[in-house]
């Protein structure tokens, strides 16, 4: 890349950052952390992290990557047989903490979904959330990622969504969840969940308007140029993927 184009780029980073004052309001989290696991999927990790990562240029953000070691967290299939091309086209994320040792001070903690979490035993991660969701101002789960909330046990009683597609597996990890189909995504207290993958977007530019402002929220969406689905109700894949409406989905807002 030129460095015209890097130029550009890092001045179009900015502008999110111009157009909103920084705040020193302390209540607002700063401290964000993700559950790492073989085999998530790379939009719910990245994806929901993007809009986070030109809020870092306007309100200090910091973020730990936590997982099982300090391996490198690799996104390929869970499973040679689910690799059914023998396809090589994987990368990996360097955790920053493990589960054994994570940021004492986590304000909001973000799970992903992927294949690992159908296919593979995620007791560090599950019993990690369990023990920090005490801890947190908010716990955000994207697609699947509700399956592991699920399984801890902090969404029992409690309202979330997960991914349509997915719909039968994930909903059978927590038979005490109100699980909502349609919905894009789901607010119950602090706890948010998407449907799948890129829901993620439309759930992390939410909070931001939520937490952080409306003005931010919409610059870093015009900066990005990412049109949102601002509505939570607004959520086709249920009757796209066969799952029956739970619900009478209503807009709050």
């Amino acid at each position: 890349m030129k460095l015209s184009a890097l130029s550009a780029l890092f001045g179009a980073t900015l502008v999110a950052s111009q157009h909103a004052p920084a705040s020193n309001d302390t209540t607002l989290p700063k401290n964000w952390a993700v559950a790492l696991f073989p085999s998530f999927d790379p939009i719910d990790v990245f994806g929901t992290l993007d809009p986070l990562y030109y809020l870092a240029f306007s309100r200090q953000l910091n973020l730990a990557l936590i997982s099982e070691t300090l391996d490198p967290v690799w996104v390929q299939p869970p499973t040679p047989s689910q690799n059914h091309q023998n396809s090589n086209f994987w990368y990996s994320v360097n955790p920053t903490h493990t589960y054994a040792n994570p940021p004492s001070d986590i304000e909001v903690l973000l799970v992903p979904g992927g294949g690992g979490v159908r296919l593979l035993n995620l007791t560090a991660q599950t019993d990690f959330v369990r023990a920090t969701y005490p801890k947190v101002k908010y716990l955000l789960s994207v697609c699947t990622g509700a399956g592991i909330l699920a399984k801890a046990g902090v969404l029992d009683g409690r309202s979330a969504t997960t991914n349509k597609k997915a719909w039968g597996t994930i909903t059978a990890m927590g038979p005490k969840v109100n699980w909502k189909s349609p919905a894009r995504w789901i607010v119950d207290g602090n706890i948010w969940s998407s449907s799948g993958v890129t829901a993620g977007l439309d759930l992390i530019f939410a909070f931001i308007e939520e937490v952080y402002g409306k003005e931010l929220a919409e610059n870093i969406a015009g900066t990005v140029e990412y049109e949102r689905s601002r509505g939570m109700c607004d959520d086709p894949f249920g009757a796209i993927h066969g799952v029956k409406p739970t619900w009478e989905c209503v807009e709050t807002k």
